[in-house]
């Protein structure tokens, strides 16, 4: 007996330690026994949902700077090109170095960033750079869908490359008055651009030029940088550059008694991506569909489509059905499940990760109770969910108390909606349209004759009024 009551006490100790864990499976809202009536589970498939537009998005002073030329079989073709602001060396007034200066070589040098999405076996990748012929205006912020002008006739730089964004390379350290050693740096691409170029702008550049970061970005405006669609073959891809990109300038310095070389940066301060989407029959058609809702429904990166979704028959019947005059109900759980449709997981994979939020008053976006910081309620980013399983092959999405605040009118949903959303934090809910990524999922929506449809599980409890 005595051992018994030692294994009984120590099973009892163990019960309550993981009943205490709070995850994604036993999230919910308590409930008082004593007042409890019943619980019972609805696997429901009351959901509207819709392939809807994503908003245009601000791209200047993004993490992650898209370029691309994807062909995607289901989509359709998906491009961005980005702009550039070229600055002076420490983006302030510059001297050039005394003594003659010969230039070696001009490398475009472009970081890659993770969340590459494409073809990165049988595609051939030709970058080309241009001069923009308006000015890159820093003080200003630009959206995705602006369009901009640039010298289409006067080829300053260009690469053909395949896609390897994760292999490091060898590049020399150019030291002054030292020998030149070899380093290795992280994945990134070397463009080379015209020597004359740089002459034309910078060497040979008044002082006047020189001595103002401000006037020498109005002379030289920017540059343009887009992958060749004639000349890149394959279904192509969409790459991620970081912030930091520059064009380095390898040159000697003759001062009569010593031959150095040195390097010169000048820095590209700001990125704007212009995306533009050119949609396939099969996504068109969902959009210009005039139905509530939809069999199929379609997510992609690039500021490109998201879903509007809302729960309309599950609270009717919940209100009208189950409420009686001597009762209330408490949700202790709700659960949204989406799973991409078979085979759509094959040679491009789905997106990692969406998110999901809802519209104010205003229109403005807001979180969802269930991923508010704010909302006692909420488990915090890793119980809301969204985030892609490769063992079940479904996001998953915790909203019970969303789902409470609807019942109770406690909030007014004026418009739901499923997007995607970049990886770079796990630890927060995203909510703001993102050109950071690039990846896609089509989803099964409200087709009965799935069994992969669109599913919103609830476990409910029926309390008994002035208990």
């Amino acid at each position: 007996m005595k051992f018994f009551r030692l294994d009984l006490l120590t099973l009892l100790i163990s019960l309550f330690i993981l009943n205490s864990c709070k995850n994604q499976d036993t999230v919910g809202l308590g409930v008082d026994s004593s007042s409890q009536l019943t619980g019972k589970l609805i696997d429901t498939s009351t959901i509207l949902v819709k392939t809807v537009l994503e908003d245009s998005v601000v791209t200047t002073q993004a993490t992650k700077n898209p370029l691309a030329f994807f062909t995607d079989p289901v989509f359709g073709v998906a491009e961005s090109s980005l702009a550039a602001s070229l600055s002076l060396p420490g983006a302030a007034s510059y001297s050039l170095p005394s003594g003659t200066i010969s230039i070696d070589s001009v490398r475009l040098v472009m970081p890659f960033a993770d969340g590459f999405y494409g073809d990165s076996v049988a595609s051939n990748y030709k970058l080309n750079v241009y001069q923009l012929t308006e000015k890159y205006d820093e003080t200003k912020s630009y959206y995705n869908t602006k369009k901009w002008q640039y010298n289409s006739s006067s080829l300053l730089g260009s690469l053909t490359f395949k896609a390897r964004t994760h292999d490091s390379i060898k590049i020399y350290n150019i030291l002054t008055g030292a020998p030149d050693t070899l380093r290795k740096v992280p994945a990134q691409l070397r463009i080379p651009i015209d020597k004359s170029f740089i002459i034309s702008n910078f060497f040979n550049a008044s002082n006047a030029t020189l001595s103002s970061n401000t006037v020498f970005q109005t002379l030289v405006k920017g540059l343009y940088i887009t992958l060749d669609k004639n000349q890149t073959t394959g279904p192509g891809g969409a790459f991620m550059f970081t912030k930091g990109d520059t064009v380095a300038i390898y040159c000697k310095i003759n001062n009569g008694t010593t031959i150095d070389t040195t390097q010169v940066k000048l820095p590209i301060t700001g990125l704007a991506a212009n995306i533009t989407h050119t949609y396939s029959t099969t996504i068109n058609a969902a959009l210009n569909s005039t139905a509530n809702t939809s069999s199929t429904f379609y997510l992609q990166g690039l500021a490109s489509l998201r879903a509007k979704i809302s729960f309309p028959n599950l609270l009717v019947n919940l209100r009208n059905n189950l409420l009686k005059k001597d009762s209330d109900l408490v949700l202790n759980r709700a659960e949204l499940v989406i799973t991409p449709t078979v085979g759509s997981t094959g040679q491009y994979r789905t997106i990692p990760r969406i998110t999901m939020y809802q519209l104010d008053i205003a229109h403005q976006r807001t979180n969802i109770q269930d991923g508010s910081t704010s909302d006692p309620r909420s488990g915090g980013a890793s119980v809301f969910g969204g985030f892609f399983s490769t063992v079940t092959k479904s996001y998953h999405f915790i909203l019970t108390a969303y789902m409470q605040d609807l019942l109770l009118k406690k909030t007014v949903d004026y418009g739901t909606y499923i997007a995607p959303i970049d990886t770079t934090s796990n630890t927060a809910v995203q909510i703001t349209a993102t050109p950071a990524v690039a990846a896609r999922t089509s989803a099964v929506g409200t087709d009965n004759s799935s069994a992969y449809k669109i599913k919103l599980n609830v476990i409910y409890t029926k309390i008994k009024k002035g208990q």
